[in-house]
């Protein structure tokens, strides 16, 4: 029979051939800042990738199902827990709300536990839920050993066989030892406490994993996707190593662990970084020599980024919590818990709730995420970000290791320094926009008033200066990298007045327009009032205009040719009788004499624009 292979007709195209033509188009601009991506984790992402580029890539031989599991645990389907977590202390309120997520398509729940202490409290928090088919997470307890005892009682009070019921319990004692400074019951007592957990679960409740590494800390602290990874499968292995000391098997430990990550919007890295996951996991586990596979089947809940989340422009938190459960889905993440879109600042509502769960209810039922095993298979670019993550990560896990484990860089604040370097630079790259956060650093809604939704609860941390020393480990606490820009727009509208910035137009129609959008953009973050103009035709115009619309800031805005007949006259008429006057742009040959003249401030796309509106602030408000 003939071979006729689809384009058989079209001959290959050699890299050779690529890059010839990429580098005609370029026209002489430079390849690697034009077209290579250069991450903040270190490595280089190039523009496109071909077959050639996975050669030496050894897992892509294997099939999902199949050790090191890069492409996922199931052979058949992509079916992932739609999970609702309810930080709610009142357990009858945390049940009503639980039964209605349950009701609307949630199939593990996430449940503050702080409140029960009898069988009694239990039969309150789950009334009305089928235990035997959801999967129930516990959070917030005090005392996770007993809270299990508990659960087995209520369970077999109830006419349910222990056994067969799948959940876990948030026992974390590196993620309370950020927070607190200290561990709980001291580091040797909570290796003491995980053991025994693992004990008891293996005989009474053998489908729940009782300890988590809760890695989402410190990607919502800012570290970056080689940081969280590394660190947290650091932490991992601490475990499965001081438990196996204390005569722990590998068997039963490493099915009790539950790596929870954060995923944040960069799409094809937070695949990538799942997938990387689960790979480095069967690295770590072989070490082990387990006798089955069981420990090699890392169990990974995706929880979406509080980092990214802002306040002002909320609605755009569901565009990036959708993108990130995406990811997660894609990735082949074993649950995912979408966060409610107005987590910033106020606490979780029903329509909040009801938004989180159906973003993954229209991945499964409407875009058919649930049907396919490692969609992301074959994907040269993302298997080439995998492996790159998996470098970058295991270089992260062998410091550590290196240090003496995870317990001994906590305290030597190893993990706690890179973190925060890492959370300057990306906080610099927000006060510059280089990173935009939409509606808070870009792309203001100019008329959106947040005051007086900001509750006492609007999660607030201190980001890169954090660090203070604790009892036993420096602090390290989550921020949202928004905190900084929404501060200031947030005293804006606190104030007596609010600024005026008169955009004073002239010239060169293009220029003019590009420039008033700019500053239109700059103040608009801190909450200014904007008045934009069509043009002036002389300089005497456009300063009249502004006397007269009482302005507190003027903006010169023009070309920089232009620049030369307009701001001498604008600056004469106005230095003295506004506060400040700006020029949008940099004509560098020009600085010294438009200062000269009375220009105080020079915004251009290299301005670090939370420091010079942290200093309008301060002049104005």
């Amino acid at each position: 029979m003939e071979d006729n292979k689809l384009f058989s007709e079209f001959p290959p195209v050699s890299t050779e051939k690529w890059e010839e033509v990429i580098n005609k188009d370029l026209k002489g601009a430079d390849y690697d800042k034009k077209l290579v991506w250069h991450t903040i984790e270190g490595f280089n992402v190039r523009p496109y990738y071909r077959a050639e580029n996975l050669e030496g890539l050894d897992y892509l031989e294997s099939n999902p199902g199949e050790r090191p599991y890069t492409r996922g645990h199931q052979g058949g389907g992509n079916v992932w827990e739609v999970r609702q977590d309810i930080r709610v202390s009142d357990l009858a309120e945390a049940n009503r709300i639980a039964l209605d997520a349950v009701e609307r398509g949630a199939t593990s729940l996430g449940l503050c536990a702080k409140q029960v202490h009898s069988v009694d409290d239990l039969a309150i928090l789950l009334k009305g839920i089928y235990i035997n088919a959801v999967s129930i997470n516990f959070l917030c307890s005090e005392d996770y050993l007993q809270l299990l005892k508990l659960y087995v009682d209520y369970a077999r009070q109830n006419g349910y066989d222990p056994k067969e019921l799948c959940g876990s319990t948030d026992f974390d004692p590196f993620r309370y030892a950020l927070q607190h400074g200290r561990f709980h019951r001291g580091e040797e007592g909570d290796m003491q406490m995980a053991c025994q957990l693992v004990a008891y679960a293996h005989e009474e409740l053998p489908k729940f994993r009782v300890l988590t590494v809760n890695s989402n800390v410190l990607h919502n602290a800012g570290a970056n996707i080689v940081q969280e990874l590394g660190f947290g499968l650091a932490a991992a292995n601490e475990l499965v190593a001081r438990l196996t000391d204390l005569g722990g098997k590998m068997e039963h430990i490493g099915r009790s662990i539950v790596l929870n990550v954060g995923v944040g919007s960069t799409y094809f890295m937070e695949i990538a970084k799942i997938r990387a996951a689960r790979l480095l996991w069967s690295k770590i586990v072989e070490q082990y020599k387990p006798e089955c596979d069981c420990p090699y089947k890392l169990f990974i809940n995706a929880t979406t980024s509080t980092w990214n989340q802002s306040v002002y422009d909320p609605y755009v938190n569901m565009l990036r919590s959708t993108t990130e459960a995406m990811s997660s889905a894609v990735a082949g993440a074993d649950s995912i818990s979408v966060l409610p879109f107005d987590n910033a600042f106020k606490k979780a509502d029903d329509f909040g709730y009801r938004i989180a769960r159906n973003q993954q209810l229209l991945l499964k039922e409407e875009s058919y995420l649930d049907k396919i095993v490692d969609p992301a298979a074959g994907c040269y670019y993302i298997e080439n970000l995998t492996n790159e993550i998996c470098k970058g990560a295991w270089e992260h896990f062998l410091k550590v290791e290196e240090a003496g484990g995870f317990c001994q860089a906590l305290r030597a604040g190893l993990v706690q320094d890179e973190v925060m370097e890492t959370a300057r630079k990306r906080d610099l790259d927000i006060a510059t926009r280089k990173t935009t956060i939409v509606g808070t650093n870009q792309y203001p809604n100019l008329l959106e008033k947040m005051g007086d939704k900001v509750g006492a609860e609007t999660q607030k941390g201190c980001g890169c200066c954090c660090g203070e020393q604790g009892d036993e480990v420096k602090v390290l606490r989550p921020y949202r990298g928004a905190e900084a820009f929404e501060e200031l727009r947030l005293q804006t509208e606190r104030a007596a007045h609010r600024p005026k910035v008169f955009l004073l137009t002239y010239g060169n129609l293009t220029m003019r327009k590009a420039r008033s959008g700019f500053a239109t953009n700059f103040f608009g973050v801190a909450g200014y009032e904007i008045i934009d103009n069509l043009g002036f035709d002389t300089p005497e115009a456009g300063a009249k205009a502004a006397l007269e619309a009482q302005a507190d800031v003027v903006v010169l805005c023009s070309s920089d040719d232009e620049y030369a007949e307009l701001t001498e006259p604008v600056c004469k008429l106005l230095k003295g009788k506004v506060k400040s006057l700006v020029l949008a742009g940099f004509p560098k040959e020009m600085v010294d004499t438009y200062r000269g003249y009375g220009i105080d401030e020079f915004i251009h796309v290299k301005t670090n624009a939370l420091e010079c509106l942290t200093k309008f602030n301060k002049e104005l408000l």
